[in-house]
């Protein structure tokens, strides 16, 4: 039997496709192993965010080559599809392919075995206009379940390189949206992240057709749980979203807004669509039908010509907002973007400082919001052992609202939705006892 080993950098949308890419293999007769064994196929997904993005991508191949030269070395993602030739020139890669044409991996493979020849499979991502279709019907990691409904974006931020690298928007056909929901929740997940590249953004691309008609769909499938966005753009949260969420019985009460800046005038730098009153505006809506809804964000630290004012700006609008936790991101250059070619480059000192006095406040915003559900039940499903004290017989799940639970309770509640006392509150961790399984309720019309 042959074998494949998978490396996977980067974001969730990454560990999905390295999912699909799996089953094609697992298709072809191929058996999983570690990637730190000697393996037939290396296949390494890589990212290219940000600089530091690439030279880890290149590490990880090197590693690959190393371990078995005569190994089959494929490199596909976002670093291969920004630059292939780079790649192509690291000694030992035999097959390149982006971020499209992927089923095409296993055909390369076969191509490489007889000819011998480096295949760079990479094509115009720019010109790709139509969903690759990538099935997942089940997951390695068996509690939550993403489900990918869009690829690429429009909106080409001064800092971004992700339109270069994933193409313009497309959309998920809603039917094979549906179809692969309904397969996850036959696997036996009970929750569901929508994730994407733009994620808000789908249904942009369609006619008379948006998240919101999605979500509605989404809400019929039965058996599923929970249905949780993996981020949406403030601009995307229209008064049909929110309408939508209020009515739903499983779209969870948590939402990621990304912020990037509460200054005005580091946000037009970035050529965000959006001025921090339309933000907020927005989340107050959204808190309004959704009380005690929990809001995380990303912030970017230290854009180029962030003032000690633009700073506080950020600052004091975070407060503001209330987010119940925050992604910090020291602002870093990534060449190919306008942002990394502006003057006033922010020292990387302040930008440290920065960081970590954001960082601290988010801390007391995510205790904050969670000290309101001390003492109150809340449902959590658990996921995995207590990685720092295995000993405890704990397991940590999340709630509907994103707090992260410790609860001890045995393995054969791995995945079920059990109901949990928060007994302390607390960050990064809530400690919660166990109250009882929720199970199937039966429903009579």
């Amino acid at each position: 039997m042959p074998t494949v080993a998978f490396h996977t950098l980067g974001c969730k949308v990454n560990h999905y496709e390295t999912e699909a890419i799996w089953q094609l293999f697992q298709s072809e007769g191929y058996e999983k192993t570690e990637f730190t064994q000697t393996s037939d196929v290396y296949v390494i997904n890589t990212c290219t965010v940000t600089n530091t993005g690439d030279k880890k991508s290149r590490q990880v191949i090197r590693r690959a080559v190393r371990k078995n030269p005569d190994a089959v070395v494929c490199v596909t993602g976002c670093y291969a599809q920004t630059s292939p030739a780079e790649i192509m020139a690291i000694p030992g890669v035999d097959i390149v392919v982006g971020t499209q044409d992927r089923h095409k991996l296993l055909d390369y493979i076969k191509q490489y075995q007889e000819e011998r020849q480096p295949i760079n499979g990479v094509g115009n991502i720019m010109k790709a206009r139509v969903y690759e279709e990538l099935d997942v019907p089940s997951f390695t990691d068996r509690t939550r379940a993403s489900l990918k409904i869009q690829e690429g974006c429009n909106n080409f931020c001064t800092f971004c390189i992700i339109p270069w690298a994933r193409g313009l928007l497309r959309s998920r056909k809603p039917e094979d949206v549906l179809s692969q929901a309904k397969q996850l929740v036959e696997a036996g997940y009970k929750e569901i992240v929508l994730t994407g590249i733009h994620t808000g953004g789908y249904g942009e691309d369609m006619k008379d057709y948006s998240l919101a008609n999605l979500l509605v769909e989404l809400e019929k499938v039965e058996g599923l749980k929970r249905i949780r966005i993996s981020s949406i753009e403030a601009s995307q949260i229209t008064d049909e979203v929110i309408s939508v969420i209020d009515k739903s019985e499983k779209v969870v009460n948590h939402l990621h807004v990304p912020l990037q800046s509460g200054s005005n005038s580091v946000l037009k730098r970035m050529r965000r669509k959006y001025t921090n009153e339309f933000f907020y505006e927005r989340i107050e809506k959204l808190k309004e039908a959704l009380p005690g809804l929990a809001v995380t964000s990303d912030v970017i630290v230290g854009f180029p010509g962030e003032t000690e004012e633009e700073y506080q700006e950020t600052y004091d609008f975070i407060r503001k907002v209330g987010f119940s936790e925050l992604h910090v991101f020291p602002y870093s250059k990534r060449t190919g973007t306008p942002a990394a070619r502006m003057d006033d480059q922010v020292d990387d000192e302040i930008k440290n400082e920065r960081v970590h006095k954001l960082i601290s406040l988010s801390e007391q915003l995510a205790k904050e919001y969670a000290s309101n559900y001390e003492g109150e039940v809340l449902e959590v499903i658990p996921e995995e052992p207590d990685k720092e004290d295995p000993e405890s017989g704990n397991y940590v799940g999340y709630t509907d609202n994103y707090l992260k639970v410790k609860v001890p309770v045995d393995e054969s509640m791995v995945g079920e939705i059990v109901k949990v006392k928060i007994e302390k509150a607390g960050y990064p961790y809530n400690v919660g006892s166990f109250v009882r399984v929720l199970k199937e309720e039966t429903v009579t019309g």
